[in-house]
Order: C-alpha cells, then structure tokens, then sequence
C-alpha cells in the first residue's frame, strides 16, 4: 500500500471527523465557529489532496478508495450534527436526500467497477458544483449565528437545498449513464 502526501492528507481529514463531533458538543460560545472552521479546513484538503495528487503525480489505489469514503463521511457526520441542532422536516429531508444519494451513487459505482464499467460512473463536472455548494452550505450550517445582518442559518439552508436538488440531479445523470449497462448486464444472465 503506498501512501502519499494526498494520502496524508486524506487520512487527517478522516481523523478529523471525530474531533468535528467533540468540538460541536462542548458547552462553550465559541464551538460553532470551531466546528465550522474544522469542517472548512477538511473540505480545503479535500481540494489540495486532490490537486497534489493531479499536480505532482502522487496516485495511489488506497487514496483513491480512501478519498471519496473520506468525504462521504465527513457529510455524512456533519449532516446528522446538523440535524441534531436544527430538527425540523427540511432540515432532516435536505440530510436524508444527500445522504441517500452518496449511498446509493457509492453502491452504483461499486457494481459498475464489477463489471467493468466504472468510468460511465465517473466523477462529473455537476458533481463538483454540488460538492462546493454543500461543502458551503454544511459549513454555514455548522457556524449558524448571524454574523451582523447577515442571515447565516438561512443561507445555509438555502444553499443545502440547492445541494440537496444538485445530488438529485447529479445521482439522476449517473444512474442515467448506468442504464445501458444495467440492461446490458441483465440480459446477459437471463
């Protein structure tokens, strides 16, 4: 197993996750921006793993398997904390959507690379804008006062349903660039 500098990076973003989690449960004023700046800083090595990776050619199978895990985890984490502060129905549907949609594309990806057809699965250029908007969003979310005038609880709400629509469509262009092949692979065994 090689590890490399992204890996690195990839495995303190995992460590991270639990920190997120101590951090948003402390009984101190000041654990909203903490755990907002924990969660930004991931989603900020998220983004310079991969561009090490790209730039200097450090690719590795482990990172490669380790990076999405990674951020699924993260969002995953992060949205159920968000949740917890703020329960209401949208809330817990916008965290459901996006939740089920990373399972889901993850269990369409793991098929399709068995058989063979993991690159009609690849990562999409929608996929990232939606990646930036909830990475945006969950950040916001988990800071959530007001900073003066500006509304950060309902922004944050506001961008998580824009992500929730964009994981909708996004898992909707996969599972629609899956199709042929899913037909394909059931013929094949009738």
């Amino acid at each position: 197993m090689k590890i490399t500098l992204p890996t690195v990076l990839t495995l303190a973003r995992i460590a991270s996750i639990p920190i997120l989690v101590l951090v948003f449960y402390l009984p101190y004023k000041w654990t909203n921006l903490a755990a907002a700046a924990i969660f930004a800083l991931g989603a900020l090595t998220d983004w310079l793993d991969g561009w090490i990776a790209r730039r200097f050619g450090m690719y590795s199978k482990f990172g490669a398997f380790l990076d999405p895990v990674a951020d699924k985890l993260a969002v995953a984490v992060a949205l159920v904390l968000i949740v917890q502060r703020h329960p209401t129905w949208l809330m817990a549907l916008l965290a459901a959507v996006i939740i089920g949609r990373e399972i889901t594309i993850s269990a369409l990806r793991e098929w399709m690379a068995e058989i063979g057809q993991r690159a009609k699965v690849g990562v999409a250029g929608l996929g990232k804008i939606k990646t930036i908007v909830q990475m945006v969003a969950i950040t916001t979310l988990l800071y959530y006062q007001p900073i003066g005038q500006f509304p950060t609880l309902l922004i944050g709400e506001s961008l998580l349903a824009v992500a929730a629509a964009l994981t909708l469509w996004s898992g909707y262009a996969y599972l629609h660039a899956a199709l042929p092949a899913m037909a394909k692979s059931d013929a094949e065994h009738d």
